[in-house]
């Protein structure tokens, strides 16, 4: 018995020792890691005594502490704001960052009331737009032709003369819309004014001159056999007996349109394209929607008399051959007034309308060089090889014919 219970306090004062021994252990290591990691190596971390107490601390099902790190709140933050902007890449170009439900993207020619409820603004919406480019000198003009439209059209006046209120005595005028830039054409106008999507709600959208006779014309029938037919792009026929230049937009008294014809010698390298086919003249244009949307970006900022312009009508239309044409039964006179292109400069002599017509015929050229010039780029850009290809317009000298 002496000796199990002298065995028995050798084993528990050997236990003891090895508990101080593992206390005073601890102990040395904990001041070991004091010294390695001071305070100030905490703050560089950017961890404080009290950031720390106040981290969650991440236990797994068995308690056991996680090393998991918690999401950064401004990164949640910045995550939700992104969220919420809007960018919509069908949008209008810079209205990318506008809800979809709030863009207007077209406008019109509809006046509007300064008073009342937006909704009861409008009687009726007009269907059909037609301008004319004008000067004071043919108001009675303008007044015999405007008459020959309903009221489903909207009338929009070109000023090139300045004046305006001088058209009050007429009353259609106190309806109409009327711009005035002094000495500007009217595909100057028309390339600023008449933006597809401003014209959006129109079906159809006639372009003419002021020195136009219409006796013989009705808009409401015009319209009627443009639909019949399809044309995309058309011009009332032109009596024959008043000086026309080509055959195309001579009126044919046996039929409602066409859209070919046969032309002097050498002038039509094929029978679809201008101008024996394809072709209107832009004394008195009229344009469906679709075909002004496409006319509209091929008018060029820097050339304002448009001539040329009649012979590339095609490439807004297919089949061109077929979907332009010259509507007969509802013609008209082009009278020949002297008008915008009087109001050119005298210089070195000559005489302002000259100054015009010169300027008329360099026009013509370099839009045939613009065009030509266009489409081999685009060919070459798409690695097609052009060498055998020939770009060249009508090939008719504007100085041969006589001015539209």
């Amino acid at each position: 018995m002496r000796s199990f219970g002298r065995g028995f306090n050798s084993l528990k004062s050997t236990e003891t020792m090895r508990l101080m021994l593992s206390v005073c252990c601890g102990i040395i290591f904990g001041l070991i890691v004091g010294i390695s990691f001071p305070s100030s190596s905490l703050t560089k971390l950017n961890i404080t005594s009290s950031i720390v107490s106040n981290f969650p601390i991440a236990r797994d099902r068995n308690n056991v502490v996680s090393d998991q790190k918690p999401a950064d709140p401004s990164i949640k933050i910045q995550n939700a704001t992104d969220q919420l902007k809007i960018w919509v890449p069908s949008n209008p170009r810079g209205a990318e960052r506008l809800p979809p439900g709030i863009v207007a993207s077209e406008s019109d020619y509809y006046p509007r009331r300064l008073w009342g409820k937006p909704s009861e603004d409008l009687q009726s919406k007009p269907k059909y737009l037609v301008t004319f480019t004008v000067g004071i000198k043919q108001k009675h003009n303008i007044d015999a032709a405007v008459k020959k439209f309903s009221d489903d059209f909207t009338i929009l006046l070109f000023h090139y003369d300045g004046k305006t209120t001088e058209w009050d005595e007429f009353e259609w005028s106190k309806k109409a819309i009327h711009v005035s830039v002094r000495k500007q054409t009217k595909w100057w106008y028309a390339k600023r004014f008449l933006h597809p999507d401003i014209v959006a709600p129109y079906d159809y959208i006639f372009i003419w001159d002021e020195d136009l006779g219409v006796e013989h014309f009705d808009a409401k029938e015009y319209i009627k056999l443009v639909k019949k037919h399809g044309l995309e792009i058309s011009q009332p026929g032109l009596d024959p007996r008043r000086g026309t230049t080509w055959q195309m937009t001579k009126r044919r008294g046996d039929r409602e349109v066409h859209t070919t014809t046969e032309e002097k010698s050498g002038w039509c390298a094929d029978p679809h394209l201008p101008p024996c086919a394809a072709f209107v003249e832009i004394m008195a244009p009229v344009f469906s929607r679709d075909a002004w949307r496409c006319v509209w970006y091929m008018i060029q900022n820097d050339l304002v008399h448009g001539w040329g312009l009649d012979f590339a009508l095609r490439k807004c239309v297919d089949p061109a051959h077929k979907k332009i044409g010259v509507v007969d039964a509802q013609w008209i006179v082009h009278q020949g007034l002297p008008s915008l292109g009087n109001e050119g400069e005298a210089k070195d002599g000559k005489a302002p309308w000259k100054g015009v017509r010169e300027r008329c015929e360099k026009e013509w050229s370099m839009f045939q060089s613009r065009v030509e010039n266009a489409e081999k780029d685009y060919y070459i850009s798409k690695g097609i090889d052009t060498s055998n290809f020939t770009f060249k317009s009508n090939g008719i000298d504007p100085s041969n014919f006589i001015s539209h």
